[in-house]
């Protein structure tokens, strides 16, 4: 039987839930308060790792894991859009602090090749003399391409798309939902996807009682600043003790991110910019001479351990979540989805699905 699906939540999880769902036969309809992709899953600097893996819960490393494996031929699937999202395995080295013994004992449990070596072996211009992890199967996306491959993907798959629509209230009968008011009219299918990153609390708001308080999912803003430098003078992402350079292909280098907890306050402030900019100097000192180009912020959607929730509502039978990704949303987009599709068509599934559901 043909089910029909309404998402709610336009950012990489819910339209890689949607393509998911469409590649089955599934008729889906995707709705966006705002704009697609214009929140977190833009504003990230898509880094497809944890950081650092080893010092996650076992069940979210293997989800990590598995989607990390998903990616080539996710990437591949989105071809036919004609826009390259720039995947690229570009290697993570690693700069002290870090424990090498857990590291190891990570790389052999995930069959993830780990070496250290002297980190200018790799990067000539580093500022100082050290010893470094490097992963050289640790890739990257680049996220604004990325969703708008998903958004020309889903087109051609049939999903419907419908942008500047929120969820106002829900209808329900008997612990089940019959459909989701919008401001353009009732929106109705069998089973129903709350995708909404940082906002999924006040979607699930709308069905009354403390279902949107109840939810462990929240704003935490995160800072990124853009270099623009030659292409290729960094070759491999950097990450020191919570900071990141990630290079681009045309020269862009990202540097990031503060972890702020202040709401839905999405404003930049000087004070992260002079300390990302300080931070990435410390490390590379020629970006002194490198313009920065652009500063923004996104509101990832943070959870305990940051394990995301992916599973049925715990009292409406139709109504799914996929959310609290933190900082690792585009990361697990393609597992994430899978999960979530292998539970509501009931069909055997790979991935541990009672560790992600709701509650945790």
């Amino acid at each position: 039987m043909t089910r029909s699906v309404l998402i709610i939540g336009g950012g990489v999880i819910g339209c890689a839930t949607a393509l998911a769902l469409a590649q089955v036969g599934c008729h889906v309809t995707l709705i966006e308060r705002s704009s697609l992709g214009s929140e977190s899953s833009w504003a990230g600097a898509g880094l497809l790792s944890a950081l650092l893996p080893w010092d996650y819960r076992d069940a979210l490393v293997r989800l990590l894991d598995q989607s990390r494996a998903m990616y080539p031929a996710w990437i591949e699937g989105l071809r036919s859009s004609g826009i390259d999202p720039e995947y690229r395995s570009s290697g993570l080295l690693v700069l002290p602090p870090y424990d090498l013994s857990k590291a190891f004992s990570w790389a052999h449990s995930s069959a993830e090749p780990v070496e250290e070596l002297p980190a200018r072996q790799l990067e000539p211009n580093l500022a100082f003399d050290s010893a470094g992890l490097w992963l050289p199967q640790v890739a990257q996306v680049r996220n604004p391409r990325l969703l708008r491959a998903l958004r020309i993907t889903l087109a051609q798959r049939g999903v419907t798309v419908h942008e500047g629509t929120p969820v106002t209230a829900w209808r329900s009968v008997g612990g089940r939902i019959t459909g989701a008011q919008t401001p353009q009219g009732v929106l109705e299918a069998d089973h129903y996807v709350i995708a909404a990153g940082a906002w999924s609390g006040a979607v699930l708001g709308t069905l009354g009682g403390e279902y949107g308080a109840r939810l462990p999912v929240k704003p935490m803003r995160g800072q990124i600043v853009l270099y623009k430098s030659i292409p290729g003078r960094l070759r491999h992402m950097l990450y020191r003790d919570g900071f990141y350079l990630i290079p681009r292909d045309d020269g862009h280098i990202l540097a990031g991110s503060t972890l702020e907890d202040v709401g839905f306050d999405k404003q930049v402030t000087d004070t992260a910019r002079l300390n990302l900019m300080q931070r990435a100097t410390e490390l590379l000192p020629w970006l002194h001479n490198a313009p920065v180009v652009a500063h923004w912020a996104g509101l990832r959607p943070a959870s305990p351990d940051n394990m995301p929730i992916i599973g049925r509502h715990p009292e409406i039978e139709n109504l799914f979540i996929n959310s609290g990704h933190y900082r690792y949303g585009v990361t697990l987009a393609p597992a994430s989805a899978q999960a979530l599709a292998d539970l509501m068509l009931g069909r055997d599934s790979q991935f541990d699905l009672p560790a992600f559901r709701w509650p945790i």
